[in-house]
């Protein structure tokens, strides 16, 4: 345990986000997710039991997002409606990342199979224990100024 370190943040996943420079994407994916297929040799960290939400909640508390992009933040397209529809693991996201000072239009809703070629991109994969279908996003890691 490490004071003022959300507790699931596990030593393997705290080494692989202090490694990704800024630029690099995490991607939060839920139970079901094709994490080890679409990793391609990259790490997988898995947290079962642990919410999308709860997830990203302790890896933003260490990772800042990158201000240069017009969004830092995505989450996957639910298929077939409309961009603005999210389901409630999607939202809860949404309203983290709007404590943090993210505004709903720099998170993007990002097609299925579209969202596949972005994680293939990911620096690192958390699976998570989230349930429910479309429980995933992608986190682009920005610059801390000392």
């Amino acid at each position: 345990m490490l004071k003022g370190i959300d507790p699931i943040l596990s030593p393997e996943l705290l080494m692989h986000l202090s490694a990704m420079g800024h630029g690099e994407w995490v991607a939060v994916v839920d139970a079901n997710f094709t994490a080890d297929y679409l990793a391609q040799g990259k790490p997988v960290v898995r947290l079962p039991g642990i919410s999308l939400e709860r997830t990203s909640q302790a890896v933003l508390s260490v990772l800042p997002l990158d201000t240069q992009l017009a969004q830092p933040a995505a989450y996957m397209k639910v298929c077939q409606t409309p961009d603005h529809h999210r389901t409630p693991a999607q939202n809860a996201v949404v309203k983290l990342l709007d404590t943090e000072g993210v505004k709903l239009a720099q998170i993007e809703a990002v097609e299925r199979f579209a969202f596949y070629e972005k994680v293939k991109a990911a620096s690192v994969i958390v699976q998570c224990g989230e349930g429910t279908a479309y429980g995933n996003a992608l986190f682009c890691k920005g610059v801390i100024l000392v």
